[in-house]
C-alpha cells in the first residue's frame, strides 16, 4: 500500500483571523489521525501556469487514511470554524 498525500490550495484567502483559528483545530485533529506536514506555506519558485498560492503538503499511510481525516469529528469541527474564510482546492492522491 503507497502513501497519501493531502494537498491543499488556498485560492484566496478572505478572513485570515478566521484562517487562523481553523489551523488551531485542524493541525492536531489531522496530526492524531496520521497526518505529517510535510510543506505547509508559499511557494519558493512558481513555473508555467504556477499561482503564487498558499499550498499545503500532508502525508498518510493510505488514501483511505487521508479521508479518514478529512471525514473525521475533529477535521469537521475546524471545517465548522474556517466557514467562508477561504476558497480552497483540496486533494488527496496515492503516492507513486
Amino acid at each position: 500500500m503507497s502513501k497519501a498525500y493531502w494537498i491543499a490550495t488556498y485560492i484566496e484567502i478572505f478572513d485570515a483571523d478566521k484562517l487562523a483559528s481553523y489551523a488551531g483545530l485542524a493541525l492536531p485533529a489531522i496530526t492524531a489521525a496520521g497526518g505529517r506536514f510535510m510543506a505547509r506555506g508559499m511557494p519558493d519558485a512558481i513555473h508555467e501556469a504556477g499561482k503564487t498560492t498558499r499550498t499545503v503538503i500532508i502525508e498518510f499511510e493510505s488514501v483511505a487514511a487521508a479521508e479518514a481525516a478529512y471525514e473525521s469529528e475533529a477535521y469537521s469541527e475546524a471545517l465548522a470554524v474556517l466557514g467562508d474564510a477561504a476558497l480552497r482546492d483540496i486533494r488527496i492522491i496515492a503516492g507513486a
